[in-house]
């Protein structure tokens, strides 16, 4: 499958999901989402959320935030659009629709990047971190929220058998933490300062990469 039949697939996937995508994630994901945007918010005022999705975790933002938003589904922007209209985000600087493999950002324009629930889905995750480092700022950092599968043990295999469950509303437990920390280890120019067990009893994880230079 090339990569245009990829994304348009996606494409459709989230118009699918779009009008309940808030019913089904938001309150399982608000502690996971207001931990990313804490931590994305510390490196600086300018942050990107790279598949911001519904919009979800923008009103947990400060009123001195500038936050660019970008997605690959407009429906799902379309209705992250209304939720700054009718709250007054004022700190939304931007929603567009953009592949985060592909930003159309200069070098160098944030202070944080945050990833909330999507890099396990992202077909060329690597590429999208790459990406996401591109973008940021040095001494600024990546944070993803995210669920990461357990590398060994009884959760593991717990993690084996509900694997088709946890698949079909959008997380993959074969993905593993050691994969983005390998990725980071290949840069030269980030390295993990953090990897944080979250709500619900650690089922999502928060990590926080630093871009050295």
């Amino acid at each position: 499958m090339t990569d245009g039949q990829t994304t348009a697939l996606m494409r459709k996937a989230y118009a699918r999901w779009a009008p309940i995508y808030d019913v089904v994630y938001d309150k399982l994901t608000e502690p996971a989402a207001r931990a990313a945007v804490d931590a994305a918010v510390a490196c600086g005022p300018r942050v990107l959320e790279a598949g911001v999705g519904t919009g979800l975790s923008l009103g947990y933002y400060p009123s001195h935030a500038e936050v660019f938003g970008v997605d690959l589904s407009e429906d799902m922007l379309r209705r992250a659009q209304a939720k700054v209209d009718s709250r007054g985000l004022s700190h939304v600087k931007s929603l567009q629709v953009m592949d985060v493999t592909r930003l159309s950002f200069p070098d160098e324009s944030f202070d944080a990047v945050t990833a909330q629930f999507i890099i396990t889905l992202v077909p060329e995750p690597e590429t999208a971190l790459s990406e996401f480092a591109r973008v940021l700022k040095p001494g600024g950092e990546i944070v993803l929220a995210n669920h990461f599968g357990q590398p060994a043990g009884p959760v593991a295999a717990l993690e084996e058998l509900a694997a088709p469950l946890v698949k079909a509303i959008g997380w993959s437990s074969a993905f593993k933490a050691s994969r983005v920390e390998a990725w980071a280890r290949s840069t030269g120019i980030m390295e993990v300062v953090a990897l944080q067990s979250l709500f619900p009893a650690g089922f999502f994880k928060l990590m926080r990469l630093r871009k050295t230079n």
